[in-house]
Parts: C-alpha cells; sequence; structure tokens
C-alpha cells in the first residue's frame, strides 16, 4: 500500500511564519500549493506544510521519530533556533520539542 503523508501546521500570519520554518527545516518549501501555504519533504512521501489559519493557529502538535535525534538538534542550533523543551523517559527515549513563534510544537525523538 503506498502512503504519502501531510502534516499540517496553522499559523496566523503565512508570510510571518514563513521565514522561521525555513530557517527550521534548512531550507525553502519543496513546494507552495497556493499563496497561503508552503510543503516541505522531511522524508520520502512525508511532508510537513503551514497553513494561514488563524482560527486554529498554534495548537498544532507534531512528533517524528528518527535515527540521528543529536545531529538533527545540532543542525537546527547551528541555524539559530534552540529546543523549548529536552526530555529524556526511563526507556532511553528522548524527546526534544521546538516551539513556533505562536506555541505550534514539534518534536523529534529518539536514543539518547
Amino acid at each position: 500500500m503506498a502512503l504519502d503523508l501531510f502534516a499540517g501546521i496553522p499559523v496566523t500570519d503565512y508570510s510571518a511564519a514563513l521565514p522561521w520554518y525555513e530557517r527550521f527545516f534548512g531550507g525553502p518549501p519543496s513546494f507552495l500549493p497556493n499563496d497561503i501555504e508552503a510543503v516541505w519533504e522531511v522524508a520520502e512521501h512525508r511532508y510537513v506544510y503551514i497553513v494561514q489559519d488563524p482560527e486554529r493557529a498554534g495548537n498544532a502538535l507534531m512528533l517524528s521519530f528518527v535515527d540521528d535525534l543529536g545531529d538533527r538538534v545540532a543542525e537546527i542550533s547551528r541555524r539559530g533556533i534552540e529546543p523549548a523543551k529536552r526530555e529524556t523517559y526511563a526507556n532511553g527515549v528522548a524527546k526534544v520539542t521546538y516551539r513556533d513563534a505562536e506555541g505550534n510544537e514539534i518534536s523529534f525523538g529518539g536514543s539518547s
């Protein structure tokens, strides 16, 4: 079964949010479906997008497990974005959470 996954993050002001997400994801969007939406392909057939939707902005929760958690956090830090929260669970899994200006949470999990 083929699967394409799109995870959406609503923002109040698309133009204001776009530069932060470009820094966070390390580059420009993979494609722009319209003038209030930007999409990044984060893995094959897996996409994260921002969309201007003021009524729902600030409430997104997204978590991705990655093999290279330490490297990913370091790369994002080099682009000037620091985690809002770091957690390590008893089973050795770590979770690093970032928040955009509106409070949307994007987290990465992996081995600590």
